[in-house]
């Protein structure tokens, strides 16, 4: 048993340092090279979301891991986690934070169609 297995704790980010972070990530995935691996990964997934995140959620992770880990973070899945949850927690007192986190969510999730109104609603059909 390792001795140094403590609890890894996200950094203490200010509302700022997490919009610069924040900013940072969305800069990286706009990045020729990450632009190019997102594209790719996104024809590959072709809109299945499976594959989905098979593809593109593992290059997703590692664009933002490698700018995370500027901010104290771990960089692994793990380290993305905290910072999205670190993100989260400061988008219902900074709007600014809450659009640049949407605008990053929309780089590499599929824009969600809502089935039609009545359709599916797990309902026994009438006989």
């Amino acid at each position: 048993m390792a001795a140094s297995a403590q609890p890894s704790v996200p950094p203490a980010l200010s509302a700022e340092q997490a919009k610069a972070g924040l900013a940072e990530v969305i800069k990286a995935f706009g990045a020729p090279e990450n632009a190019q691996r997102m594209e790719e990964a996104r024809d590959n997934a072709c809109n299945d979301m499976g594959k989905m995140l098979q593809f593109l959620l593992p290059v997703a992770t590692q664009i933002q891991q490698d700018v995370i880990k500027a901010y104290g973070f771990s960089s692994d899945g793990e380290g993305v986690l905290k910072f999205a949850r670190l993100i989260k927690s400061y988008e219902s007192q900074d709007p600014e934070i809450a659009s640049m986190s949407g605008k990053l969510k929309a780089m590499f999730l599929p824009p969600m169609t809502l089935p039609p109104h009545g359709a599916g609603t797990g309902g026994v059909a009438a006989s």
